[in-house]
């Protein structure tokens, strides 16, 4: 299929469908790989995700890291674009970068000695070199914790939210099932299985070493469920039956707190990354069409939300889910090459006065992806926020690139 390419500005969506029909593309999978490239070299520095600060806007000397309390969160997703792109292309520098995400995601549990995740981890002589706040210093609210690891000292973050494992899960799941390689699926399910039994042994709650509980996922029948989904699929001797047994008795209640959080569709926009992910390993994997049509109502109240908030990744995931639509996948395709217009680092942008305003800091309207706040994952943020982003000095990964990118090869969107 011929991929089509437009700019726009405030363009209204049927005539930005129109101008995509007419123009050549710009979305290209040299982008992708530079884009991936790049995260090896700069964002992997220890084998999660974490971003670099640079001195000035204008440079590209590092003077820290930065965005380390979502580093699992950010490794889940780069490890689902990779799987993807393998999938697509049959890559080995794909498979090498799973691998070396896997690995990345295994520190993160292994750092911790008892099998919980934690958010982040550095080598305490790498953190120390740093004059300045490093990410150490800058999430010790979170709680830091030193683990020899590997024959070398770490820190870790701790105080783990329940993003970092719906991120850790969603990409392990995707991986397992399409990288075929035995080594690959049989180190998933490990993982897999160390995570939940960590989780099933503290009754949901995530319990740091200290005896604090970061969180716990009481009341959130839709995660639960799609991590077991995921660890059934993985390994079915040790999940299925405990899966099915929670299917019974939580199945009714997934649509309880995402019927509640679309009330507010801009505030703690985050919920509905959360949301999604989630949804998609719950539904893909489930095998009894029943259960699949009650967690398809709950995913059809989050979607009649953001469906037209302009998310490629959201697109995504409703192509994996229900199949082709010609409209959508034309506004993915726009949407993809409007987000290669976006400078790569935060710089702060303030549309007041520019864009209608049906408040404070919302537009009326979702604002275009190209001017839209600079952050480490565009999808995950509201598109009604007139102004927002930083110094400019922070480089996001791209990650919200390269995962709608190799998506759309895999579903037959591009």
């Amino acid at each position: 299929m011929k991929k089509k390419f437009t700019k726009y500005v405030g363009v209204a969506i049927p005539l930005l469908l129109l101008l995509t029909a007419m123009l050549p593309a710009r979305a290209s999978e040299l982008d992708a790989l530079l884009i991936s490239k790049n995260i090896q070299d700069l964002h992997l520095a220890h084998g999660t995700i974490i971003d670099p600060m640079f001195t000035s806007p204008n440079t590209t000397t590092i003077a820290r890291y930065t965005r380390g309390a979502d580093s699992a969160l950010w490794s889940g997703h780069y490890l689902a674009a990779e799987a993807f792109r393998q999938g697509v292309t049959g890559s080995p520098e794909a498979l090498a970068n799973v691998w070396k995400a896997l690995n990345g995601i295994r520190s993160l549990v292994d750092v911790t000695t008892t099998n919980l995740l934690a958010r982040c981890l550095v080598p305490v002589d790498w953190e120390n070199n740093f004059d300045q706040m490093g990410i150490i210093k800058e999430e010790a609210g979170h709680g830091i914790y030193t683990t020899t690891l590997y024959g070398r000292p770490y820190y870790w973050v701790g105080n783990t939210s329940r993003d970092q494992y719906s991120g850790v899960f969603f990409g392990l799941g995707i991986a397992y099932d399409i990288i075929q390689d035995t080594g690959v699926r049989s180190f998933i399910g490990d993982l897999v299985t160390r995570l939940l039994d960590f989780l099933l042994r503290n009754n949901w709650a995530v319990i740091m070493p200290n005896g604090k509980i970061s969180t716990i996922f009481w009341g959130r029948a839709e995660q639960q469920l799609s991590f077991l989904q995921v660890g059934r699929r993985v390994n079915p001797a040790r999940f299925d039956s405990i899966y099915k047994n929670y299917r019974f008795w939580l199945a009714s209640s997934v649509a309880a707190a995402i019927s509640f959080e679309v009330l507010d569709d801009h505030h703690s926009y985050f919920k509905f990354n959360l949301d999604t992910i989630n949804l998609y390993n719950l539904i893909r994997l489930e095998d009894s069409s029943y259960y699949r049509w009650i967690y398809m109502n709950a995913y059809n109240i989050l979607r009649r939300t953001t469906d037209d908030h302009g998310n490629a990744h959201f697109n995504l995931i409703d192509r994996g889910l229900k199949g082709p639509n010609s409209a959508r996948d034309a506004e993915t395709r726009a949407l993809l090459d409007q987000w290669l217009l976006r400078p790569r680092r935060d710089e702060w942008v303030d549309w007041r006065g520019v864009y209608p305003a049906c408040g404070e800091d919302r537009a009326c309207a979702p604002i275009p992806v190209r001017d839209r706040v600079r952050t480490e994952f565009l999808w995950q943020r509201s598109p009604f926020l007139l102004y927002g982003g930083g110094a400019g000095t922070i480089e996001g990964p791209g990650i919200d690139y390269i995962l709608p990118y190799w998506m759309a090869r895999y579903y037959g969107v591009l």
